[in-house]
């Protein structure tokens, strides 16, 4: 076994966290995906999905941590932070971390069909754009991708049920 550095073993710790929020959402039927901003190794933000406890398409964990985030800095700028996130952010997600100005973002499993950083489109890693946003991902990978997946495979169960 290889020994860790200090940068993977807060990366680990902070996708823990994430994924005790991913638990929340999943205990209020929703897809099971956490966020977490880091600034100067404290939490100022945390997120759950809410779309449809909250009525709000907006309500992904990340915007979720990002808006709490911003209200505890009073600053909608979160320079030199990092989110942390269970699923790899949709195209909405990515241009909400980029105006935030989010220095870093790492991300556990990926999102095939809409994960805006590698798997469809990869947009945070763009020299277009005024802002660039260093990426970390399959951090806990496994974990992210079993939650997302055992969630799915209970709804369909329940949907033949009935």
């Amino acid at each position: 076994m290889t020994d860790l550095t200090e940068q993977q073993t807060l990366d680990i710790f902070w996708m823990q966290h994430a994924l005790e929020l991913a638990h929340r959402a999943e205990t209020e039927a929703e897809v099971p995906v956490g966020a977490v901003v880091v600034y100067q190794d404290q939490v100022i933000g945390e997120g759950w999905n809410r779309p449809i406890g909250d009525t709000d398409p907006t309500a992904h964990a990340e915007i979720m941590a990002l808006r709490s985030a911003a209200k505890k800095l009073d600053n909608y700028r979160l320079l030199d932070s990092t989110l942390y996130v269970t699923l790899e952010p949709c195209i909405m997600c990515t241009g909400a971390i980029i105006h935030a100005r989010v220095k870093r973002v790492v991300y556990g499993a990926l999102d095939p069909k809409a994960g805006a950083q590698q798997s469809a489109f990869t947009i945070l890693g763009t020299d277009c754009l005024n802002h660039q946003v260093e990426v970390t991902h399959g951090i806990m990978a496994e974990e992210c991708g079993n939650v997302l997946s055992e969630f799915f495979r209970k709804r369909r169960a329940e949907k033949k049920r009935g």
